[in-house]
């Protein structure tokens, strides 16, 4: 699966998904950074397969129906690899069987 990782999220995902034979790479690397939501989505939905991010509004600011793209949001206290760290395991399991045009939620909603 060919996965981009959001900006806001710790760079430790990308190992993590690398290591499950994940093709990842992270916003800053796609030369991405600072790109507002639905223009990140416009470039990365031709060349990726899923987006994980942190933001947990993308899917109320942007029109997702009909995207190819797949969306993974992580819930989490805040951005910090204390917390996202645990969240890991289950985006681990999320990717198989996300779908084009899943919005797929892990973590906590609070």
């Amino acid at each position: 699966m060919r996965v981009l990782i959001d900006e806001c999220d710790p760079k430790a995902l990308k190992t993590v998904l690398a290591a499950q034979g994940h093709e990842c790479l992270t916003a800053q690397e796609a030369g991405w950074s600072g790109k507002e939501n639905g223009e990140l989505l416009v470039l990365a939905e031709p060349q990726f397969d899923v987006l994980v991010t942190l933001d947990t509004n993308i899917q109320y600011q942007q029109k997702l129906a009909g995207r190819r793209i797949a969306l993974l949001i992580i819930r989490a206290r805040s951005n910090r690899l204390t917390y996202v760290a645990q969240h890991f395991p289950a985006c681990v399991e999320a990717l198989k069987s996300i779908k084009p045009g899943d919005v797929v939620h892990v973590g906590a909603t609070a």
